[in-house]
């Protein structure tokens, strides 16, 4: 357990947080959420003793251990894969490094004697002998291999030490979890073994995540971040959003239509209760939405940008073509001989476990890196805009975000009035627009490169992980914009909900070859038995 007292932060002339009163109990997985900005990552470092507030404290529990998902892979360069994971339970690691020691001295004395018995008892009582069978465990479940466990983190992948530092934190059954992000550079099967994890977690997480699947998946309550004050709500994502969105219409009803609204609250509790995530969970998640009521539900501040993409004309029969396309970087194949056909009504997404891979081929595709071989054909009636993993290139120069734009706009769209009203439905308003673009934030890059997009008036869109830096309403935005949009769609996202809702095909790729799945969904997609066994083909080899 984990109790918040009065917490506040303030940063010169701003205050972050105002008087945080919360409690955070054993059994259940609170999802943080609010706008970029808002402070959640902040937050966490106060939780975790790492950011001191301004007033107030924070409490753990008579004994309690708190593990945090490190954030730079880089510290742990010298040891272990098995080590690092260990060393997320800092008293058994001290121990075990100590006891060691101690068996190494060549004089060894009788008060050597003692102390090493003293620390073979604390040992045991951290359930020291277990420690690498339970770390190999979870980095198994990570999809790190046996024979990596002994290597250094030096000799790891980028995405491979992501995952051992995930099993650092999730290590030795911490009472208190702080997770930043933890879906970030996972692939499918890591996110999933990862959601099965919270959800059989017995004690307290509390998690940061941009993935509404994965926050509908494990999240019992929802911590929203708003008005400088932390809410507390019973429910998943999906309920919070639906609530607030109510609240808000609400507040702008005549006091005439609230029993109508209060009666479509009640319901709508009723109808999320009985479809609680934790099943052992259900009944107190019941009782406790059952004394929900309206004033318990505030209207949220955030803003939503406007996002809309028209194409200038339809795409004729050929779409794209690839054949046999191969890229070797650095010495190793990324694509070997990739063949495929798309056609014009498609929505596809791109999986790989690899990110490289999606990205390698999206470049091949928009003619940003030659391949070794193989060809890729566009049709003669298809115009594509792209968004990269990484736009940070576009944005080198010292231009106004008004003037950046420009560039993009056509001659009836230049003009001042015409382009901050539009940058003003992608949330850059007043002299924001005067800021230089090589100043701006990783979620106001993609904002812009997602207006650019919208005037280009493409029938094809090719983006790499687009909703990478982007905010929860940003990417709601986004995914009610490409759902209504009605060219070709091309991408690759770690987004469960943002490939189910917009999909209708699914193409995996490794270097063992390409699994393709037309007229299905993601959810169809990944409980495909047979897909489940080519997927494993695909990603291992075996």
């Amino acid at each position: 357990m984990i109790t918040v007292n009065d917490v506040s932060l303030q940063f010169s002339d701003r205050k972050l947080f105002d008087d945080v009163n919360i409690k955070f109990t054993p059994g259940n997985c609170y999802g943080l959420i609010g706008a970029n900005g808002a402070g959640k990552s902040t937050f966490l470092k106060i939780l975790s003793g790492e950011i001191q507030p301004t007033t107030g404290n924070v409490a753990l529990g008579p004994n309690e251990r708190m593990a945090v998902l490190k954030q730079n892979h880089f510290d742990y360069e010298e040891y272990t894969v098995i080590e690092t994971v260990i060393m997320g339970h800092e008293r058994l690691y001290e121990v075990m490094k100590e006891k060691d020691a101690v068996y190494m001295k060549e004089d060894f004395t009788d008060e050597d004697g003692i102390r090493a018995a003293e620390l073979e008892g604390e040992f045991a009582e951290l359930d020291g002998w277990e420690a690498e069978p339970e770390a190999a465990v979870l980095l198994q479940g990570l999809n790190i291999s046996e024979e990596l466990h002994q290597q250094k983190m030096s000799e790891l992948t980028a995405g491979q030490k992501i995952k051992v530092l995930l099993a650092q934190a999730l290590f030795g059954k911490p009472d208190v979890l702080l997770l930043d992000e933890p879906t970030n550079g996972l692939d499918i099967q890591s996110i999933n073994w990862l959601e099965e994890f919270l959800i059989n977690f017995d004690n307290t997480v509390i998690v940061v995540s941009h993935d509404r699947h994965f926050l509908n998946k494990v999240c019992t309550h929802m911590a929203d971040l708003d008005f400088g004050k932390i809410q507390l709500y019973v429910g998943n994502y999906d309920f919070w959003l639906e609530s607030s969105q109510l609240a808000a219409k609400l507040k702008s009803d005549s006091n005439a239509k609230k029993e109508e609204h209060i009666k479509e609250l009640q319901d709508f509790i009723a109808r999320f209760s009985a479809n609680a995530s934790k099943s052992k969970q259900a009944t107190s998640r019941k009782k406790m939405l059952e004394k929900i009521t309206l004033d318990d539900i505030q209207p949220s501040s955030r803003r939503y940008p406007f996002v809309q993409f028209k194409p200038e004309r339809e795409i004729g029969n050929d779409l794209l073509q690839v054949d046999d396309v191969t890229v070797t970087i650095d010495g190793k194949t990324i694509l070997d001989k990739i063949s495929f056909t798309l056609n014009r009504d498609d929505k596809v997404a791109f999986i790989a476990e690899n990110d490289i891979v999606t990205t390698t081929l999206f470049r091949v595709m928009m003619g940003d890196l030659k391949p070794d071989s193989g060809t890729v054909r566009w049709g003669v009636t298809t115009s594509q805009a792209y968004l990269p993993k990484d736009p940070s290139k576009e944005f080198e120069s010292s231009l106004t975000i008004l003037d950046w734009l420009r560039q993009y706009a056509s001659k009836e769209e230049d003009d001042n009035t015409f382009l901050r009203s539009f940058l003003g439905r992608m949330l850059f308003s007043g002299d924001e627009v005067m800021k230089p673009v090589n100043v701006l934030s990783g979620g106001e890059k993609v904002r812009c490169m997602l207006s650019k997009l919208m005037l280009s008036k493409s029938n094809v869109l090719v983006l790499d992980d687009p909703t990478n830096h982007l905010d929860l309403e940003s990417i709601s935005a986004l995914n009610e914009g490409l759902m209504a949009y009605t060219g070709a769609l091309l991408f690759a996202s770690h987004d469960h909900q943002f490939i189910q809702t917009l999909a209708n095909r699914i193409i995996a790729i490794s270097e063992n070859g390409v699994v393709d799945r037309s007229e299905t969904t993601y959810d169809e997609f990944l409980e495909n038995k047979d897909v489940q066994e080519k997927l494993n083909h695909l990603f291992t080899g075996n």
